[in-house]
């Protein structure tokens, strides 16, 4: 294989590395304008005013990818979240996650 050939093979594959955990990210200003429906449980910000509902506002992104694939796959019963998170695209919930996981949680004193 000649040096030009591995070369360009080595930036297409460069490419591809960066390029995936760039999508996986998800998109925070795409994720908040999808946070609507969420907000009637979650609250404006993601931070709930009752303990009946989750704060979502600083939460990990990849806790929250997991949590919502959960209840999209059944693994987690709830018929509001079910409901929810059934249209929802691996692409949608990569969005909600990064805008969640930007907000400011709430501090905790120890």
């Amino acid at each position: 294989m000649s040096i030009a050939m591995n070369l360009k093979t080595l930036l297409a594959a460069a490419l591809l590395a960066t390029a995936a955990p760039a999508f996986a990210a998800g998109d925070a200003e795409a994720g908040k304008k999808k946070s609507e429906p969420c907000k009637a449980c979650h609250g404006e910000n993601g931070l709930s005013a009752t303990g009946d509902f989750p704060i979502l506002a600083g939460q990990h992104k990849d806790y929250l990818i997991h949590v919502l694939g959960h209840y999209k796959n059944g693994k987690r019963k709830n018929p509001i979240m079910t409901g929810q998170v059934a249209n929802l695209s691996t692409r949608d919930i990569q969005d909600l996650a990064a805008y969640y996981s930007g907000l400011k949680g709430l501090d905790v004193k120890y």
